[in-house]
């Protein structure tokens, strides 16, 4: 059995003020309705807990009914930063759960292939993440004024979501981020700190997340475009 955890706690500051990202509608439907429909229509996936802000919870579960979903769902209280609130979407799970994909709620493009190959990816070395090849010329700079260094691209991976793991091995590594009571910008992270390997999967397809408002004529266009297939 498996899980989806849909992360969608966060209050998306660099979309504007007052702007809660994954409702903002695209392609006919609000962003998170997407997402949580590319999960629920995955084989690989058996149920989808909803990581939510306090007080949201009436909010998803109306989008919910509008989307005609097939697998059990449920509701997780957001915590104060994102990996409290994956902490807090795996102790929401079901007992018996091998794997956990998680997911940021504000990633609508999410591929069926990229979903099914990091699951594979997760079964056999415990954890994987969906990623792409950076081609752009990377520079270090300490300021944000001037140049120090050129990085090697070739070492470089842009990593998104999904991030699935063996449920053991998410808990046992957030749980040393709990005790160290550092921060992490990602799942994967929590993994470095206790030396699990994390496959990287190659993310074929565009699965950009809703980050800024230029982003998103660029998303309802992929959205549109993977409709009409």
């Amino acid at each position: 059995m498996n899980a989806a955890i849909l992360v969608a706690a966060g209050k998306g500051t660099r979309m504007g003020p007052n702007v809660d990202k994954v409702f903002l509608e695209l392609a006919g439907a609000p962003v998170v309705a997407h997402t949580w429909k590319r999960f629920d229509a995955s084989p690989e996936i058996h149920e989808v807990v909803v990581v939510v802000r306090a007080g949201m919870e009436s909010a998803f579960a109306e989008i919910a009914s509008k989307c005609d979903l097939k697998k059990p769902f449920r509701f997780a209280t957001g915590g104060k930063e994102r990996q409290d609130s994956v902490w807090n979407g795996l102790a929401t799970v079901s007992a018996g759960v091998e794997l956990v994909a998680i997911q940021d709620a504000a990633r609508p493009c999410t591929s069926a292939a990229v979903i099914a190959a990091a699951m594979i990816a997760a079964r056999k070395t415990g954890a994987a993440v969906a990623a792409q090849s950076v081609t752009d010329t990377i520079k270090e700079s300490a300021d944000g004024r001037r140049v120090e260094r050129t990085l090697d691209r070739s070492r470089l991976w842009a990593v998104q979501t999904p991030q699935v793991f063996r449920l053991e091995i998410i808990q046992r590594a957030l749980a040393e981020v709990r005790r160290r009571g550092v921060a992490v910008t990602d799942d994967t992270a929590a993994c470095e700190l206790i030396g699990q390997p994390v496959e990287l999967v190659v993310s074929a397809e565009p699965n950009p997340k809703v980050t800024r408002p230029e982003d998103l004529p660029y998303i309802e266009w992929l959205l549109q475009q993977r409709a009409s297939v």
